[in-house]
């Protein structure tokens, strides 16, 4: 398939039929969108959007961030889940103040340097706040390549070959290629789904080397989630839950998850948490980080 039919058939049908979301609103701004990449890791649309308005509300810059302790930003981060996130969201924000002059960088690699941000959340700054002709590639962009150029029910693991192949099917045009980064996103977040892909809705169907191969299931090979229930992940989740509901003040070691049913993985969610630098243990006290 040439990238000519694709980006024509895609940039119109993006403009007139993407969802309204915040990031996408003119004059968002380059920290809005990068609070927005940094929650949207992971967790639901539906549950960002709230969160991150609460956030841009309370933090307006990446400044305001900076100056506040960690364990606020952890605190804030809520039930978004991974609170890892909140951490090094904060500590970029940091990054950018001392840095950058308290201005989101626009460079690819000045955003790698910053903690928490990978390949795609760079791209993704450079390209949607300020409208540089990257390739964007996350897993719904992989998806819809797989199934539209190779034929493939599910994506290979992912490869710097992505990026490569998506860049083949950007326009020249700046403004343009921005949007057909995002159409593809689009497509493959609420029509070229995982599971049930709409392509009686897909606006490529005829021209999708997947469809035109009768839709053929190939093996997926994207790793499997472990189960949340039960999982160390779980009573980590729980001991950040307990210390948000009582920050700034910290609570006592032994009153953390005293009911848990394994306390071999109580005392590991503990760890990890201290590794992560996401609490901070005074004694026999445990809270949340406050540098």
């Amino acid at each position: 398939m040439s990238s000519a039919p694709l980006s024509d058939v895609l940039v119109p049908w993006f403009r007139v039929s993407a969802r309204d979301l915040p990031w996408r609103r003119e004059g968002f701004g380059a920290w809005g969108t990068l609070v927005s990449e940094f929650m949207l890791q992971q967790t639901p649309v539906a549950r960002v959007i709230p969160m991150l308005e609460a956030w841009l509300d309370r933090w307006p810059t990446p400044t305001d961030l900076a100056n506040a302790a960690p364990g606020e930003a952890v605190t804030a981060w809520a039930n978004l889940g991974y609170p890892r996130r909140a951490l090094w969201l904060h500590r970029a924000a940091v990054e950018i103040r001392d840095r950058h002059d308290g201005v989101v960088p626009r460079d690819v690699d000045q955003l790698l340097a910053l903690t928490g941000i990978g390949d795609y959340t760079a791209r993704a700054v450079a390209v949607f706040a300020y409208g540089d002709h990257h390739p964007v590639v996350d897993t719904n962009t992989r998806r819809v390549m797989a199934r539209a150029l190779d034929a493939k029910a599910h994506p290979d693991a992912a490869h710097k070959r992505d990026l490569v192949k998506m860049s083949s099917l950007l326009p020249a045009d700046r403004s343009e290629s921005a949007v057909m980064n995002a159409a593809v996103m689009e497509l493959g977040q609420v029509i070229c789904t995982a599971r049930s892909p709409k392509c009686g809705e897909c606006p490529i169907r005829h021209s999708c080397a997947w469809v035109a191969a009768g839709s053929p299931a190939t093996e997926d090979t994207r790793r499997k989630q472990v189960k949340y229930e039960g999982s160390d992940r779980q009573a980590r989740g729980a001991v950040m839950k307990a210390l948000r509901a009582a920050a700034p003040d910290p609570l006592p070691r032994a009153a953390l998850l005293v009911d848990w049913h394994d306390q071999d993985q109580r005392e590991r969610a503990l760890f990890s948490l201290e590794n992560d630098g996401l609490i901070e243990p005074d004694g026999e006290l445990v809270g949340l980080p406050t540098r």
